[in-house]
């Protein structure tokens, strides 16, 4: 199953702690990285604090989604994240985007995440590791690009 995982950071070194968690996500059991974006700055939304640095990956993996999720979750406080606050800045944040063309919906997960179409930090690194992509239940992923027109982003490398 191909997973997309959205993944951002914006305290400490922000664009190390993106690497490593790429690294990480590809050497957790059950998962295989497949791809991964470059990095991309953006400012925070609905929240504060530094710009942030976000990535997305393919991850190929045998876990079910609420395994995965479990698993970006243990990436997380493997980079010290803390919750002290929605939306609070972060060392790491990993959002599971989709699973596959799964639609999911209980109390501790909802795929397609419920907010990723709207988000510039989602879709721009997204189109780049797969440029056809469909959200499920929403369509074509490049057709929500105008929606996010007036979010700012920077492709880093």
């Amino acid at each position: 199953m191909i997973a997309y995982v959205g993944i951002g950071a914006n305290l400490g070194d922000a664009r190390a702690n993106v690497r490593d968690a790429l690294a990480r996500l590809n050497a957790y059991p059950g998962c295989r990285l497949h791809a991964a974006s470059g990095s991309w700055r953006t400012a925070p939304v609905d929240s504060s604090g530094d710009d942030y640095i976000n990535a997305v990956a393919a991850v190929d993996t045998g876990l079910d989604a609420h395994a995965l999720l479990a698993a970006l979750m243990h990436i997380e406080q493997a980079h010290g994240r803390e919750r002290p606050y929605r939306n609070a800045p972060r060392t790491l944040d990993l959002d599971l985007l989709m699973y596959g063309d799964a639609i999911i919906d209980t109390p501790t997960l909802v795929v397609p995440h419920p907010r990723m179409h709207e988000r510039a930090f989602v879709l721009a690194p997204l189109l780049e590791i797969a440029p056809d992509i469909v959200i499920p239940g929403r369509g074509r992923a490049a057709d929500c690009l105008p929606g996010v027109a007036d979010q700012a982003i920077i492709k880093l490398d």
